[in-house]
Order: C-alpha cells, then structure tokens, then sequence
C-alpha cells in the first residue's frame, strides 16, 4: 500500500429508500466535491478492490421503476464506460478496442443503436 500522505478526504454518500419488501424504490447521491448533492438515480454498481482478499467487493441495485429499456442503456453506457477506464489505468488499447466492439454487438443485439 502507498505511503502517501492524506491531505485531505471526500464523501460520497447513497441513501437508499426501499418499500416493505426492502425492494429500492428511490435513490438519492451526493458528492462534496463533484457539488452534487441529493441527486436522483435508478441504478448503480459500486465496485470495489479488496487489496487483502485479491477480490471485488460489489453493490448493484436499482429502482422498482426503472424500465427495462433504461437498463439496457445504462448496461451499455457503463460498459463502454469501463473500457475507457481500463484503457486509462493500464494503457491497453487493443482488448479496449475489442471491448468496445462488444460494446457495439451488445448495443444492436438489445436494439439501443440510435436510428439512422
């Protein structure tokens, strides 16, 4: 683990309203830095490195109300998002060509391509 020195720490905090049946029906973010505070969402996936285990720690969830064809979206932008991210973090370009061309096949499979 870095020896850094902390200069200074965020927050970023997920309040999650559920029904009886603990089923999410609203979610509401904030983040002090990024001057976002209770915003809405309806889904979200939050992983995590465990550097002890050598394992990724996860939360996925989502509201009762978002639709099917909204998760198909957001399963692609994040998918896309992901290879962006790994093309950052590691530099490598190819496999993140190879995961945006899934990216491209998952997006015409679930029939999400914008019309042309």
């Amino acid at each position: 683990m870095s020896e850094d020195k902390i200069t200074k720490t965020s927050k970023i905090e997920v309040n999650v309203g559920t029904n009886e049946n603990n089923v999410p029906v609203r979610m509401m973010w904030s983040a002090e830095d990024g001057k976002i505070n209770n915003q809405e969402a309806m889904a979200m996936f939050l992983s995590l490195w465990d550097p002890k285990d050598k394992n990724t720690m996860k939360i996925d969830l989502w509201t009762k109300d978002m639709s099917v064809e909204e998760m198909k979206q957001f399963f692609h932008q994040t998918l896309l998002t992901m290879a962006d991210t790994f093309q950052n973090a590691t530099g490598e370009k190819n496999i993140c060509e190879d995961l945006r061309d899934y990216c491209y096949h998952f997006a015409e499979k679930m029939e999400i391509l914008p019309e042309e």
